[in-house]
């Protein structure tokens, strides 16, 4: 374990914002996870998961809570389900796209469209992580956790989760630090049928049909780097955290008119039927490249929020008040943040709601 003092957590962050951490410490072996938590104790508030900081806005401030990043690395095939399915338990540590095509070379289906999404294994029950028809929720079996009220590990399984659209148990507390992750995968030729219209697009197929996992991760990847949501694949728009925004539920009377006007909108394995936040923001006026904030714009390549030189954690937030209202005001829907906000806030500020 290494463990550093001060250090500026803007360099820990996709975005590149943030102040520095009391102490900020490096995990590579959970063996060592008890002595960490023995030195977050010396300090104010509980222990803070920053992952790879790929959804987190970190303070100005910095934090005066310890930081812990997992770099744990690991997958292994554990046995079969009930119903057949292959158990992948996974080190929260290990990176969700190495994961992804570890599984899919094992011949192995369930979340090949989650390729290109940032972040590490233990951050995706957190946040239910889901893209183009599959969610976290779809596999999951269970997760190892430090339960800092219980001062032990504990196993939960997906029921105890509570794993919703974007959220679950995780999302917000500072109780648990995810451990392992257990998921159950189909052996299958063919990949989950394809249920979004661009990559049904790129891959020339109708939608509803399945193809070859690899082939519906190459074509995932393709729609991603599109739009600029691949870390690295456009150097302009690189201070990024992907999606600000959830996407919002909107009701049967919104879906008609948005339908009308041609949004984009998607039914969700909770029932829900939501519109994409990058469709709103492109129909309250945002221009792709168009400043919001001093250092934050809209991306070049897709309606979403980055940050560029001079951007502060200020800033940003402020950014998204913006948006918030505009959408709001030329929309009637209101959008909601999905990013983490970590650290020692001067305020807690209300992003728009009122």
């Amino acid at each position: 374990m290494r463990v550093t003092h001060g250090l500026p957590l803007a360099r820990k962050t996709t975005l590149g914002i943030g102040g520095p951490a009391a102490m900020f410490a490096e995990l590579e072996d959970l063996a060592d996870f008890p002595e960490f938590v023995a030195l977050a104790d010396a300090f104010p508030g509980a222990p803070i998961c920053l992952g790879a900081g790929s959804n987190a806005l970190v303070a100005d401030a910095g934090c005066s809570s310890p930081v812990l990043r997992m770099n744990t690395r690991g997958v292994r095939f554990v046995g079969e389900a009930a119903d057949g399915r292959t158990l992948v338990e996974v080190q929260a540590g290990h990176p969700l796209s190495d994961l992804v095509d570890t599984v899919v070379g094992h011949g192995l289906i369930g979340v090949e469209m989650l390729a290109g999404i940032p972040g590490t294994v233990g951050a995706t029950p957190v946040q239910n992580v889901g893209a183009y028809g599959q969610e976290i929720s779809d596999t999951l079996v269970e997760v190892v956790a430090w339960d800092l009220v219980l001062r032990r590990r504990v196993t939960l399984d997906a029921v105890a989760c509570g794993l919703g659209h974007r959220t679950s148990v995780f999302k917000g507390s500072s109780r648990w630090t995810l451990l392992t992750v257990v998921f159950a995968l189909r052996k299958c030729a063919l990949g989950a049928p394809v249920t979004y219209q661009a990559v049904a697009d790129r891959l020339d197929v109708p939608v509803g049909s399945r193809v070859p996992p690899a082939e519906a991760v190459e074509a995932v990847l393709a729609v991603r780097r599109g739009k600029g949501m691949v870390l690295g694949c456009s150097d302009a728009d690189r201070r990024t955290v992907g999606s600000v925004f959830f996407s919002p539920e909107v009701t049967p009377a919104q879906a008609g008119w948005l339908r009308d006007e041609g949004a984009s909108l998607n039914r969700f394995p909770d029932g829900s039927t939501r519109v994409s936040a990058s469709w709103l923001m492109r129909r309250a006026g945002f221009a792709l490249g168009g400043r919001v904030a001093e250092g934050v714009r809209v991306s070049y390549l897709h309606h979403t929020l980055v940050a560029d030189e001079g951007a502060s954690a200020a800033r940003f937030t402020e950014a998204i008040g913006v948006v918030v209202q505009r959408v709001l005001e030329g929309t009637g829907i209101r959008l909601t943040p999905e990013i983490d906000f970590l650290g020692d806030w001067p305020q807690e500020g209300d992003m728009g709601e009122d």
